[in-house]
């Protein structure tokens, strides 16, 4: 599949946010309970998602990343993982049948142009009970030029994701917004300030605000919040 890859991926938040190990794991406990069997990641970027993905009881993990830059990173990353293969390609419907466990699209659906199609490819490839696990960014009043700069063409609404996902053909069983202490910082630093996202500021703000975040939104489902995450079953 190395030939589908697409020429360059600038991959500038994949850089930021590889600090954010208490964000990371943070969601990947969420999707935690339905990380077993064989599972594909779409867009893995550079691994760091598949690394944590793979300290859960995944038989096989199977890694798409269609940039030929952010691959090698990816390829490097998983060398020496007997259950993981990475793949240079597209997800797509060549896919349909293959009786996946589990489907992620981690900060992936947001770049994809025709996403309603990429949740039916989706749930061709999953077998009944298959589970599509989805985070992407939130509330397009917080799109920014760094949204744009990135490659990201739309922001969530839950409820939009939520019938997107039900339009597919899959019964949702969770979707909720994420992380609501970030909107606020998002939206003065990259609306109103215009600024880049920098590693230090990522850092800081996954040291403190985030097992702060993390505690309460156990207890508490945010109205709003920076990111929607969603959990949902093919019939």
């Amino acid at each position: 599949m190395a030939g589908e890859g697409l020429p360059h991926y600038p991959g500038r938040e994949l850089e930021a946010m590889s600090s954010a190990v208490n964000y990371h794991r943070w969601i990947i406990d969420e999707f935690a309970p339905y990380l077993s069997g064989d599972v594909a990641e779409v867009g893995a970027g550079i691994g760091t998602m598949s690394q944590l993905i793979l300290a859960q009881p995944v038989r096989r993990l199977r890694a798409f990343e269609p940039s030929t830059n952010m691959y090698p990173r990816l390829a490097a990353a998983l060398r020496g993982e007997p259950r993981a293969e990475a793949i240079n390609g597209f997800f797509g419907p060549k896919h349909a049948g293959e009786g996946l466990d589990a489907i992620l699209y981690i900060n992936v659906l947001e770049h994809v142009d025709d996403d309603r199609a990429e949740l039916s490819y989706a749930w061709q490839a999953l077998k009944p009970g298959g589970r599509l696990l989805v985070f992407v960014p939130a509330l397009q009043w917080l799109y920014s030029d760094f949204d744009r700069q990135v490659g990201h063409l739309r922001r969530y609404r839950r409820s939009a994701l939520a019938e997107a996902a039900r339009a597919a053909g899959f019964e949702v069983e969770k979707a909720r917004y994420f992380d609501a202490t970030g909107v606020l910082p998002w939206y003065l630093f990259f609306v109103l300030l215009r600024r880049p996202m920098g590693g230090g500021s990522v850092s800081l703000y996954d040291k403190v605000a985030v097992p702060i975040t993390r505690f309460i939104e156990r207890f508490i489902s945010p109205p709003v919040g920076k990111n929607v995450l969603l959990v949902a079953r093919k019939p």
